[in-house]
């Protein structure tokens, strides 16, 4: 076959693939949005940074949010044995699914299967929804914005934004009365009103507490935006479970499952996740060349274990019949599997730009003999958020990043991220090509794993780094553990093997599938616990059988909350019944 010849075939192949260009480029950015998001999602902060500095913090709202920018991602660490466990136990659940659809069917097996998903589709959906609506409120009524060279910051109270730390001048506040900078300036105050008493109530924190004798005890923070997520993940389980399943809803339940997986779940290691991924990769080759489990568990289940993507209609081999719609799939585990890895590469971008800022620090001490000596201290960068407040960041970008607070300043260089993302899209690409010319199913993982451990290793090999991607783990908290942390955590472990000891056998089963209220990680969840279960003792002491309270949050001015630090309770609404 001669040059010319190989040509013509490619132009084939090429005029063939054209009306499936738009469907791919579908495919490709639908797997990248949850990847994508649920990276940046999973950020924070990394043992090579130092816990942030209460009395540094230049938010005004730091009263309500210190605790908040200091969590760490709580992540469920995988082990290398998992490159065995993951493929055996995936090959048996598709053999048997695949028997199931064989012998019942697929119509009871989607019912059964849809309402088994819908606790986890509620919460994902929900989440992503949330995380959603909060960034793009963040668009349009953001808390900072950039004007005439200055960073001016809004005050739901006085419905203006101020500058930092004094009083603007009548023209000014006049100018930045608009609560948006998306509204023209010229509208009539009514207006503005109306939109920053929106504003307010968007915003606006409210605690929840209801309790029901011997069934719950539930409290929580929210906000209108938490509670219309919530309404709208539950409405889409039910739509899909008892009127119909259509690809976007199908589609939307998928990203919400990626998005939440990518912060919950961590590979520990990158010489664990690469053991995993080419775990799966036999795995993936095996399922979809040598058996018809995987083709016909897919094409059978509508469940949020795919992405569909709606091919161009074909015309119908019945005369007279309207055309034929088909559709694309790609498996979750070809986002979530090669995803885990590459936000396993973000969060350690984010490590090691930390651990380029730390300072060694030598001090005058005396040694064991009593003689004069150094100790040398390595100093930590106080940590900055690197996620979130994107609408205050776009609003601001013109200022310099000395007159902004931190976080709206906070980036750090992603170069294995980025390789990554460059090599999952290169597999993405190369599975399409593929699955084009060959005109059959192709498992992705064969070509996605390559792409995105070569990128990942091969920029370490570049960088001179892989000492540092060999020693980095993120430990079973989703974080690498420094030595004051790893022995916090294994005095817990200690605690915790003792506790079990001391339950027996039946004891100890009880508490592996019941779960204990024992020993916490941390004091405060355990102060709080302790409280909770106190209020409750009483509750019940009392009769009670149902209470539910909802109580309505009023922060101060920003001026004023200089002066105090405890927020207002502007309503307290109590239901109480007790036993007669």
């Amino acid at each position: 076959m001669d040059v010319h010849e190989l040509l013509a075939q490619a132009s084939q192949h090429v005029a063939a693939a054209k009306p499936m260009i738009p469907m791919y480029i579908h495919l490709i950015v639908s797997a990248l949005f949850p990847i994508y998001a649920g990276a940046h999602a999973s950020l924070s902060r990394p043992s090579s940074a130092a816990k942030p500095s209460k009395k540094d913090k230049e938010d005004k709202d730091a009263e309500e949010d210190d605790e908040e920018e200091d969590v760490v991602q709580k992540m469920e660490g995988l082990s290398p044995k998992d490159a065995v466990i993951f493929p055996i136990t995936a090959g048996l659940v598709l053999a048997f699914l695949y028997w199931l659809i064989k012998r019942y069917g697929a119509d009871l097996i989607n019912l059964i299967m849809g309402w088994y998903f819908s606790g986890v589709g509620v919460y994902s959906v929900a989440k992503l929804v949330n995380d959603g609506l909060n960034m793009i409120v963040s668009f349009m009524l953001p808390d900072y914005v950039a004007s005439k060279g200055k960073l001016w910051t809004a005050d739901n109270v006085k419905k203006c934004y101020m500058t930092e730390g004094k009083e603007s001048k009548d023209s000014e506040r006049s100018e930045l009365r608009q609560p948006s900078p998306l509204l023209p300036v010229d509208i009539y105050d009514g207006f503005f009103d109306t939109v920053w008493s929106i504003r307010q109530t968007i915003k606006q924190k409210y605690t929840t507490k209801a309790f029901v004798k011997d069934q719950f005890d539930f409290k929580a923070n929210m906000t209108l935006v938490n509670a219309l997520s919530a309404m709208l993940g539950l409405g889409s389980i039910l739509y899909s479970n008892l009127v119909g399943k259509p690809w976007y809803l199908i589609n939307l339940q998928g990203f919400a499952v990626c998005y939440s997986a990518l912060q919950f779940m961590s590979p520990t290691s990158f010489t664990t996740g690469s053991l995993i991924l080419s775990g799966l990769f036999f795995y993936d080759i095996w399922a979809v060349f040598f058996t018809p489990l995987m083709v016909t568990v897919a094409k059978n289940l509508d469940q949020p274990i795919k992405l569909v993507f709606p091919r161009p209609e074909e015309p119908s081999q019945t005369p007279g019949e309207p055309p034929v719609r088909s559709y694309s799939m790609l498996g979750l585990g070809d986002i979530v599997l090669p995803g885990i890895m590459i936000g396993l590469a973000l969060r350690f971008d984010l490590f090691m730009f930390y651990l380029r800022k730390q300072q060694k620090k030598t001090s005058n001490a005396k040694n064991k003999d009593g003689q004069d000596a150094q100790n040398e201290e390595v100093e930590k960068a106080p940590y900055v958020p690197a996620s979130g407040n994107r609408g205050e960041k776009f609003w601001t970008s013109s200022l310099n990043a000395s007159a902004k607070p931190p976080k709206l300043s906070a980036s750090f260089p992603k170069p294995y991220f980025t390789a990554s993302m460059v090599g999952y899209v290169a597999g993405m690409l190369a599975t399409l090509g593929v699955m084009s010319i060959f005109q059959h199913a192709q498992p992705a993982l064969l070509y996605l794993v390559p792409g995105v451990l070569l990128s990942l290793w091969g920029t370490g090999l570049v960088r001179g780094e892989l000492k540092e991607m060999w020693q980095f783990s993120e430990a079973i908290t989703g974080e690498q553990l420094d030595d004051e942390e790893q022995k916090k955590l294994s005095e817990e472990e200690e605690k915790e093997r003792k506790r079990k000891a001391e339950l027996g056998l039946f004891g100890r089963l009880w508490d592996e599938i019941v779960g204990s209220g024992g020993d916490e990680k941390k004091d405060g969840e355990d102060d709080k616990k302790e409280k909770d279960a106190a209020k409750s003792k009483q509750q019940e002491d009392d009769g009670t059988l149902v209470a539910f309270s909802l109580k309505r949050y009023s922060p101060a001015a920003s001026t004023e909350r200089s002066s105090t630090s405890e927020p207002s309770v502007e309503a307290d609404t109590v239901l109480v019944n007790k036993d007669e």
